[in-house]
């Protein structure tokens, strides 16, 4: 039976619950009335349940799809303003003992494997913060002999350790294998930011058909890892589907209940949920897979995220086209990916650390640098954020979650954005964005709300100006 506060993963993430959800939600979405007051519910800030949110994913109505998109809109800019965070992937091995079907990095497919050595990882992290980057995405394949925990962890000391003429790397995420409660305890020390665990499907069937071989075969030990991750400290945990792989709409409640059972057992939903496609991959053709969601119905189950999950930050990748990445950012989006390196060793350029061009684990859509992703993101309206403050302040898991749901994150996040903004003005940009930038910047100071923290974020503005850096509320 299902029951959010279960600690396994076949009743928390209950497959009978997900089809009675789904046959309900198609009786409901043909009722105006139960539409309406769903999003009436929406529109209060307060989420919705798996339930509730299955029915506006049944919605086909050009005009109540409209309403919900500008309801997302406006949930996603009362929680997070018109603030969008940037951060980078690093790709440290792509060693992988799994066979995952969709993954250039399946274990049966015959290329040349790779990590990084320390010296070659400092050499990524140099080109990275030369871009501006200040939050990284460590990524690796799983292979205990090739890549195991003291690896990972070296690396991390590594990039904190590095300091350059413009500040250092803030904040390092970690996308690894499900791991023990010892090992999350061992991450948590290492200073880690968030862990991200993506479940690719909750449909345990193709759950274990996509996942042959390996460790990853392993439904419950995987599903249950973010809850090991928060039993050994991490407070602040993510996890995505990986569209494609089975229909989108069973995903997409199988996720919701995910957040609402970490809400359940551990008081604190997921601090991000991520909303990749599958892309083509080396062996892997995207086309092949028979459940690939059309950019109509990507669109709206993003929208329909926001409104269930409004105070969860919510991540779109390079996996996603120029032109259309920001037609979805819009409905909902509060972190997006720029100057994406898929391959292991690929922004120091492979020729420079001794081997042939990386392999990527999955071929992104948009190849802007971060300078040229900024200019967009300025040009419709919103302001891109560096800030890290949350987490070195300790304003982390439940503590973060009473900042936004009080809407009292405005006062701290919208005056972090501006300065991160400033800084990589400062040091990174060109003619055009500084223009673009002091025009935001302006804009949105007058909008913080409190009056002291505005004062002091312009003073705080003439000092980046002079040459102080990393500072921060």
């Amino acid at each position: 039976m299902y029951d959010p506060t279960s600690m396994d993963a076949n009743i928390f993430i209950s497959h009978e619950e997900i089809l009675a959800t789904l046959t309900q939600a198609k009786q409901e979405a043909g009722d105006p009335a139960r539409v309406q007051a769903i999003l009436a519910k929406a529109a209060t800030f307060a989420g919705l349940t798996h339930r509730e949110a299955a029915v506006l994913l049944e919605v086909d109505d050009p005009e109540t799809l409209e309403t919900i998109f500008a309801l997302a809109r406006r949930v996603k800019e009362h929680i997070y303003g018109r603030r969008i965070v940037m951060f980078a992937p690093l790709y440290l091995s792509d060693y992988c003992v799994n066979k995952c079907t969709y993954c250039g990095y399946n274990h049966d497919h015959c290329m040349a494997r790779r990590k990084l050595t320390q010296q070659e990882v400092m050499d990524e992290v140099r080109v990275l913060e030369s871009m501006g980057h200040k939050r990284l995405a460590l990524e690796a394949g799983e292979d205990p002999v090739n890549c195991p925990l003291d690896y990972i962890i070296e690396c991390i000391e590594s990039i904190y350790a590095l300091k350059f003429e413009n500040g250092v790397i803030r904040r390092v995420n970690v996308n690894i294998a499900a791991t023990t409660v010892a090992d999350y305890q061992r991450l948590k020390a290492a200073g880690i930011g968030t862990y991200i665990l993506f479940q690719e499907t909750y449909h345990k069937p193709t759950y274990e058909a996509v996942h042959p071989a390996g460790p990853k075969h392993n439904y419950a030990w995987h599903t249950e890892a973010h809850d090991r991750a928060m039993q050994g400290g991490i407070d602040d945990v993510g996890f995505g589907v990986l569209y494609g792989l089975y229909d989108w709409q069973y995903d997409t409640i199988g996720m919701l209940m995910h957040g609402e059972h970490l809400e359940a057992a551990r008081g604190v939903g997921p601090h991000t949920l991520s909303v990749p496609r599958i892309r083509t991959a080396e062996g892997i053709d995207a086309a092949g897979f028979p459940y690939l969601v059309s950019d109509a119905n990507f669109k709206k189950l993003v929208a329909v995220l926001r409104l269930a999950v409004p105070y969860t930050g919510m991540i779109l990748s390079t996996r996603e086209p120029q032109g259309y990445r920001e037609e979805v950012v819009a409905v909902g989006i509060s972190q997006v990916s720029a100057g994406s390196c898929t391959g292991v060793g690929g922004y120091a350029h492979a020729g420079k650390l001794g081997f042939e061009e990386p392999t990527a684990q999955f071929e992104p859509e948009d190849h802007r640098t971060p300078t040229e992703v900024l200019k967009g993101l300025l040009h419709d309206g919103y302001i891109p954020s560096y800030c890290t403050a949350c987490y070195r302040e300790g304003r982390t898991g439940d503590r973060f979650m009473r900042l936004a749901k009080t809407g009292q994150i405005a006062n701290v996040c919208q005056a972090n954005a501006i300065l991160t903004l400033q800084e990589y003005i400062e040091d990174y940009g060109d003619d055009e964005l500084r223009v673009l930038g002091e025009q935001a910047i302006a804009r949105e100071l007058a909008v913080i709300p409190n009056e002291r923290t505005r004062a002091k974020a312009t003073e705080y503005l003439a000092l980046i100006r002079a040459g102080t850096r990393d500072l921060r509320f």
